[in-house]
């Protein structure tokens, strides 16, 4: 993916979690949007089983790239009437559009290199989700805590990437952040996971 997850990264996830509090202002979106996936999860689990990756994974990115609409890639959200437009590009590059959402889910997982995976601790979870959106963040001096996990908490203020590397600091996140998402599941008791796995053979 580019960008290493180092044990520093590693426990600065974690250390972000465990901190987490919703906004009081938009406690009911996260709530709302923890009601609208947990029936589709068969559906969810069908495309990531395989693959070797929770369920919960592929809602969260449903959610950040297509608001949950099962007639988008799962790429960028885009219509499932034809291949993508935005980035990534021409994807699914095989078969002949329309495709099937569970098409478009397997092929964005696969080139977001997120298929067949052991590690699936909570900060590799969360590397891996904020991979599939970009380090922009994490690289910018100094960084700061990407919108696409933490909006909607106490851990994202402003700045926000409004296009492909254009970055306006004073711009804000309208999405609940996947990892705020995540945390609600917890503590909600729809989703349990492991604290720590097996790392991948390549650390990732």
């Amino acid at each position: 993916m580019g960008f290493s997850l180092t044990d520093d990264l590693r426990q600065q996830y974690q250390s972000l979690f465990d901190t987490c509090v919703v906004d009081p202002a938009h406690s009911g979106d996260v709530d709302q949007v923890v009601a609208q996936i947990m029936p589709n999860q068969p559906r969810y689990h069908a495309v990531a089983g395989p693959l070797g990756i929770p369920w919960y994974v592929v809602a969260l990115i449903h959610n950040l790239e297509a608001s949950l609409n099962f007639s988008r890639h799962l790429h960028n959200g885009d219509p499932l009437t034809a291949r993508t437009v935005h980035v990534p590009a021409g994807r699914p590059p095989a078969g002949h559009p329309p495709f099937t959402w569970e098409q478009s889910a397997n092929d964005a997982l696969r080139y977001m290199r997120m298929a067949n995976l052991s590690d699936w601790s909570l900060p590799a979870i969360l590397y891996r989700l904020e991979g599939f959106n970009g380090y922009g963040y994490q690289l910018r001096r100094p960084p700061i805590n990407s919108p696409y996990l933490w909006s909607f908490s106490n851990h994202y203020t402003q700045g926000k990437f409004v296009a492909d590397g254009r970055y306006d600091p004073k711009a804000v996140s309208d999405q609940c952040g996947c990892a705020v998402i995540l945390f609600q599941m917890v503590q909600s008791g729809a989703v349990s996971f492991a604290a720590a796995a097996a790392v991948s053979p390549d650390g990732s």
